[in-house]
């Protein structure tokens, strides 16, 4: 059954009606054949990025002067949960091309942003968040990537080498934002650019054979000497990392709520074949074992929900969300591993085939607990956050 929602406006209802259409209409008779497809010949679902862009669900938490949806960040997250209950692997592009547009819309001058974000958020575009390496994960002051300018050209550029691994929508992005040393000097040498889509020197590696999110496209990026204008840095000069953890600090809400829309689904899932299936003569949901189990994984995605609501409106408030966005990260991805596993029991055998998709939720639902920051790392971040000072 759909989630129940408190939304703070009446356009916050219109939206989250639009979004369950969409779901319905054009994303749920879709997702089971495409992921199925996806898994021997991956393929980025471009039309159902099509589709949200053209209703504006994917500018939706930027400011409308530059053709974003102006809406704050606790109902641009409910449409991310709405589409994960439909389809994952797109409700994972939408938050990856959310944090994409963050670093210009957060740190850009007002050049730039008037420059680049009207067409990152027009609809037409989608972005790609070139972050990790092979050998820089969580380590991410570790990166090789480099960029170095050439102070005789003009105006000056920057040469981008490396190979950036682990990145979404590879191969298909119109723009890369990208992280890059510019100096040796450790958490204090990285910038940040965004880089063309079709710019020369760019070449991208065979998709990773995932568990799942199939039709989330995967590769490496290779930079091979990419020329980027200093126009193209945001923020200054090894400034990057901040600008990095910054983003990640939203992105992994949007994590947060996917992962909630996941577990909703495989809920749902559930609770219907617990009131069909008999055994013994009755329902099996009439049968305790099973009520409470459906009970727990309840309590599992209401809980959830509060958590990235609550780490959304301190966002929306202008307060430190740090640590909040962190507890929801690290709360609804391991709740979404556990509702999944237990959705998958409650189906018993009928649940570990592929005639019904909870088999797909739970591989989905691994790799929550991995990017955006391991669930280790999100552990790391509310400790310190807690003992700081």
């Amino acid at each position: 059954m759909p989630a129940t929602r408190l939304m703070p406006s009446d356009e916050g209802h219109d939206l989250i009606d639009l979004t369950r259409e969409i779901c319905d209409k054009e994303l749920r008779p879709r997702v089971d054949d495409a992921e199925r497809a996806a898994a021997t010949t991956p393929r980025l679902p471009l039309e159902a990025f099509r589709v949200l862009g053209r209703a504006g669900l994917l500018s939706l938490p930027y400011p409308e002067e530059y053709g974003g949806g102006g809406q704050p960040y606790e109902v641009y997250l409910q449409v991310v949960e709405e589409i994960a209950s439909a389809w994952m692997s797109v409700a994972v592009g939408v938050s990856v091309h959310s944090m994409t547009c963050y670093p210009l819309a957060q740190f850009g001058t007002a050049t730039q942003r008037q420059a680049l974000l009207p067409g990152m958020l027009s609809g037409d575009q989608l972005g790609a968040y070139c972050l990790s390496e092979r050998a820089s994960g969580s380590d991410v002051a570790s990166m090789s990537t480099r960029a170095t300018p050439d102070d005789a050209a003009e105006p000056t550029t920057y040469q981008l080498k490396g190979t950036k691994a682990w990145i979404s929508h590879a191969g298909h992005a119109d723009f890369y934002t990208t992280f890059a040393r510019t100096s040796d000097d450790g958490q204090r040498g990285l910038s940040c650019f965004v880089v063309a889509g079709d710019a020369r020197g760019l070449a991208f590696g065979t998709p990773e054979k995932k568990m799942g999110l199939h039709c989330d496209t995967v590769s490496e990026v290779h930079f091979d000497g990419v020329e980027v204008s200093a126009d193209r840095m945001v923020g200054q000069p090894g400034h990057g990392m901040s600008v990095a953890l910054s983003a990640l600090d939203s992105g992994r809400l949007g994590i947060a709520a996917a992962a909630t829309g996941l577990a909703q689904a495989a809920l749902d899932q559930a609770v219907s074949y617990a009131k069909e299936r008999e055994q013994f003569g009755r329902p099996i949901g009439e049968h305790q074992g099973v009520a409470f189990l459906l009970a727990d994984m309840e309590a599992a995605v209401t809980s959830a929900r509060a958590a990235y609501l609550h780490a959304a409106r301190l966002r929306d408030a202008g307060r430190t969300f740090t640590k909040e966005a962190a507890v929801a990260k690290l709360v609804c991805t391991d709740n979404a591993m556990r509702v999944t596993t237990d959705a998958v029991q409650v189906l018993g055998g009928a649940g570990y085939t592929q005639d019904f998709p909870l088999e797909r939720y739970l591989r989905e639902a691994k790799v929550t607990q991995i990017f955006e920051g391991t669930n280790q790392i999100q552990r790391l971040v509310i400790s310190r956050q807690l003992l700081k000072g």
